[in-house]
């Protein structure tokens, strides 16, 4: 009896192990394209990388040297006014969302940010064009018009999405007592959600943001269509405006040596940021953790 149930012991340990191997191998499976990208890209990108790299613009073909100025401070405005305008109507919405869970208005609205959240980034770069890009020229000179500002209504659809399931759903998980209580203790309807629900929710909710951020900051097809590029340093969300991605695009697929070696730097710049930003998703989600 004693050896039958050793032997079970023995085959119940085995067989655990050797799924907890096999889990752990596939894992590394996973994880390997990421650090393979990782290390080409850091190896191609950092010998390109100085000084001079940060504070210039590119150089006219022909010549060495050249930065990537006009490209990092077109990102940043790019996709700080995209934040500017999701991420009030996406907090705004996913509020509304979690209040009204059973309304016919919010079944829908919920329905229609799901398949915003599936829709290819080329489709909404080309609606913003028709949207955006061709009205304000037909408004002005009869030109097309692209500007830093269509870009930046481009990729605010897309952060949408993120930020209002993001915050509906960290809401959700927020005890109805917690409500209730504010509203035993006479305060009003709005600042009970500003001042006691959105606070505790502070960690989906900011978490939502900073991942939308970085769903956006590589993202080049919509831009192609709506900021388009410029080769000069400006900061007028009303005219053309390069950003990292664009450059990266163009760069990468342009016959010059040069141009290659931007592309490379751009592009570990573009991975560390994005990289950066999931790190501090990750600490914020921790240090403003939603307590049950």
């Amino acid at each position: 009896m004693n050896s039958n149930i050793s032997a079970g012991v023995k085959y119940r340990i085995g067989k655990s192990g050797f799924f907890k191997g096999a889990i752990i191998f596939f894992s590394f499976l996973c994880a390997l394209p990421l650090f393979a990208i990782l290390i080409y890209i850091a190896k191609e990108g950092i010998t390109k990388i100085n000084w001079a790299f940060f504070v210039n613009v590119p150089a006219p073909v022909g010549e060495a040297g050249g930065g990537i100025a006009n490209a990092l401070v077109g990102s940043l405005i790019i996709v700080a006014v995209a934040a500017i305008i999701a991420i009030p109507i996406g907090i705004m919405g996913g509020i509304y969302l979690s209040e009204n869970r059973n309304s016919r208005l919010a079944s829908w609205a919920r329905f229609s940010v799901d398949i915003m959240q599936g829709t290819p980034s080329i489709v909404i770069g080309i609606v913003i064009y028709f949207w955006v890009v061709k009205p304000m020229g037909q408004l002005t000179n009869g030109n097309y018009t692209f500007t830093a500002l269509s870009g930046s209504i481009a990729l605010a659809m897309m952060m949408l999405p993120i930020v209002v399931r993001s915050t509906e759903e960290t809401l959700k998980l927020l005890p109805p007592t917690l409500k209730e209580a504010g509203l035993a203790l006479g305060l009003p309807y709005h600042k009970v959600i500003l001042k006691i629900i959105l606070p505790c929710g502070i960690s989906g909710v900011l978490s939502g943001v900073i991942l939308s951020v970085a769903r956006i900051a590589g993202e080049t097809a919509p831009l192609l269509f709506t900021a388009f590029g410029n080769s000069y340093f400006t900061t007028n969300i009303m005219k053309p405006m390069q950003s990292l991605p664009l450059l990266i695009f163009n760069y990468a697929t342009s016959p010059y040596e040069d141009w290659h070696d931007l592309a490379w730097g751009a592009s570990l710049i573009l991975l560390v940021w994005v990289l950066l930003l999931n790190i501090i998703t990750k600490i914020a989600t921790r240090r403003w953790k939603v307590q049950l």
